[in-house]
């Protein structure tokens, strides 16, 4: 008989990374932790600061037993780490950055379990299309972006703002899958479904072969 699989806490708010864990047919219950990500991340470089974050958010859920898994996405633009915006106008202002330029999308993910843990750390390149002001504003306005990093979802519509990606499209939404997926399963947590068996795109993704660090 098979050992039953550990149960699963997701330290994330996230409703895509609930969407996109969920999508393996795992069960898991959420919890966000309360932590000044911010603060914690200052300073660091992009790779290293979501790497913070996402272990801080790990640690300040490890008492509650099973597996933990924690993210943290950073949208990098020349160098500078653009968060959530704080209002519609810094949403709108990071919107007009990113407007027909390439950025880097850097997300962390860390698994711990019995005092032990793994992580991993996936860069992807998006390159935004080039929308026009009125789109920025009729997207603003239904507060979309507003819990995003980078004040934008790939997933949005109808404003779709982006025209290409080099790398892992989950990773934009905020959970590299391929990566979590075995990240988990190195702790009994195996999936019912692996990524490539739920969504297209992650059949074709390019962290299809490739291991956590």
């Amino acid at each position: 008989m098979s050992d039953p699989t550990p149960p699963l806490l997701l330290a994330s708010a996230s409703p895509r990374r609930r969407e996109l864990l969920g999508a393996l047919g795992l069960t898991f219950r959420v919890a966000a932790a309360d932590l000044d990500e911010a603060a914690l991340g200052a300073g660091l470089p992009p790779e290293r600061a979501a790497l913070v974050v996402a272990s801080a958010k790990a640690a300040a859920l490890g008492g509650a037993g099973g597996v933990v898994l924690a993210a943290d996405t950073m949208v990098v633009l020349d160098g500078e780490v653009l968060g959530k915006p704080a209002s519609s106008e810094d949403a709108a202002s990071m919107l007009a950055a990113l407007r027909g330029r390439a950025h880097d999308v850097v997300t962390a993910v860390v698994v711990r379990a019995n005092g032990a843990g793994g992580h991993a750390v996936r860069r992807s390149t998006v390159r935004m299309r080039a929308y026009r002001d009125d789109e920025i504003a009729a997207y603003v306005a239904t507060g979309s972006g507003l819990d995003k990093a980078g004040a934008y979802g790939i997933q949005d519509e109808p404003f779709r703002p982006v025209e290409a990606i080099e790398g892992c499209w989950c990773n934009v939404m905020g959970l590299p899958l391929w990566t979590a997926f075995r990240l988990l399963g190195g702790f009994g947590c195996r999936a019912p479904r692996d990524p490539g068996q739920v969504f297209a795109r992650c059949a074709t993704c390019p962290l299809v072969e490739e291991e956590p660090a």
